[in-house]
Order: structure tokens, then sequence, then C-alpha cells
């Protein structure tokens, strides 16, 4: 799974959300990704809740695609202001 298909796996699941993914460690680390999210659905959210609303939209690939995130969630005005 690249950085594409993270990001847009995620964008296809949160609403109005846009989602940069990189991986931090190694290039050839297809692994291991830094993301960052912003959504309109985080708002009112604990950072405990915008993490778990990431994690379910990965689902299934985060056991067995992904191997760990570095994630930061923002709501729109928090990433804009």
């Amino acid at each position: 799974m690249d950085e594409a298909a993270v990001a847009d796996l995620i964008e296809s699941e949160l609403p109005d959300a846009t989602a940069e993914v990189t991986t931090p460690r190694d290039p050839d680390d297809d692994k291991h990704y830094a993301v960052t999210v912003v959504s309109p659905a985080f708002e009112g959210e604990t950072l405990v809740d915008q993490h778990q609303l990431v994690h379910d939209a990965l689902g299934e690939h985060l056991t067995r695609d992904i191997h760990a995130i570095e994630l930061e969630t923002y709501t729109p005005d928090e990433y804009g202001g």
C-alpha cells in the first residue's frame, strides 16, 4: 500500500477530509507512514476520538498493510488558523 492509497482510503471514508501521507523514516518503508488529516468530522471530537475515526477509516489495513502511523488530526479551523 503506497502513500496515495492510504490518503485515498482516508479521504473516501471521512467526510470532506484531506489527507497528506508521507514515509518519514525511509522512503522504501511502505508500512510506516506519517499522516496529517484535516476534516470537519473532527469538530467537537476529542483527540482520541479523532484518531479513532482515522483508524476506523483504515480498518483492516492497519493490521495487514500498515505497520505504524504517526497521526496528526485537525479541524479545518485549526489547520487554517
